[in-house]
This record gives C-alpha cells, sequence and structure tokens, in this order.
C-alpha cells in the first residue's frame, strides 16, 4: 500500500518539478525577447545573436514544458542549451568546477533538472499524459 501511494506522490512531484523548472525558464527567455521581467544586461540584445536564440529556445520550450507538451525532446534539446549556456558564458569567467565562482549555478541546475526530465517524462499532470490516455 505504501508503495503505490509512493509512486502517486513520485509522479506528482515529477508534474510540480516540470512546471516549476519551466515557469523559472520561461522567464530568463522573456526578459531577452520582451524585456519583462527587465534585465539591464538584455537591454540591446539581438533577437539573431546566440542569447536571442537562447532566448526563443527558452520561450518555445519553457511554454511547451509549462503545459508539458513533447517533454522527453523539448527537455533533451533545453538540457543541451543549458550545458552550452553553463560553458559558454560561466566556465570561461572562472574555475568551471565550481559554478557558485562565475554565476552558472542556475545553468547546471537547469540542465540537470531537464535531463532528468528528458528520461523521467512529464508527469500525470500533462498534455503527454493526457494525449496517451486518449490513444488508449
Amino acid at each position: 500500500m505504501f508503495s503505490s501511494n509512493n509512486t502517486v506522490l513520485t509522479q506528482r512531484a515529477l508534474s510540480v518539478l516540470r512546471i516549476v523548472s519551466a515557469f523559472l525558464l520561461l522567464q530568463h527567455g522573456t526578459s531577452k525577447l520582451f524585456g519583462f521581467p527587465h534585465v539591464a544586461y538584455f537591454d540591446n540584445l539581438q533577437v539573431f545573436s546566440l542569447i536571442g536564440l537562447a532566448g526563443i529556445l527558452e520561450v518555445v520550450g519553457g511554454t511547451l514544458l509549462l503545459v508539458g507538451l513533447f517533454t522527453r525532446p523539448v527537455a533533451f534539446v533545453l538540457s543541451g542549451l543549458l550545458a552550452c549556456a553553463y560553458f559558454i558564458g560561466h566556465a570561461s569567467k572562472g574555475f568551471f568546477l565550481f559554478p557558485t565562482l562565475n554565476q552558472g549555478e542556475s545553468a547546471v541546475l537547469f540542465c540537470f533538472i531537464f535531463l532528468f526530465l528528458a528520461a523521467a517524462g512529464a508527469g500525470p499532470w500533462s498534455l503527454d499524459a493526457a494525449r496517451s490516455r486518449g490513444k488508449a
């Protein structure tokens, strides 16, 4: 009995992790592309730049993850994006094994959360789950 209850709670927690992580990533993208929330560093961002491309992936991918649609492939792509963001944007600012020193903690954390979601899926509170229920 405890085992099945634990499985249900684990699956619900997976959905919550996906939703919260997607919402936080989405804010990175909207700050780059739309200036909200405002981050001065992105004031004159060119959309057709590496950071602009990251913003597009963050908005599109974050939105898809938020609703749980195509979760596994989207999370895999975003995991790669965040790995690149760390090594391109943060690792060069300090010893790469200590992300605290180069302000890369969130990139590393997002990278591994999205890699986990690519393996684990979206959880029960997702459009992916609703689509698979509809096929059954």
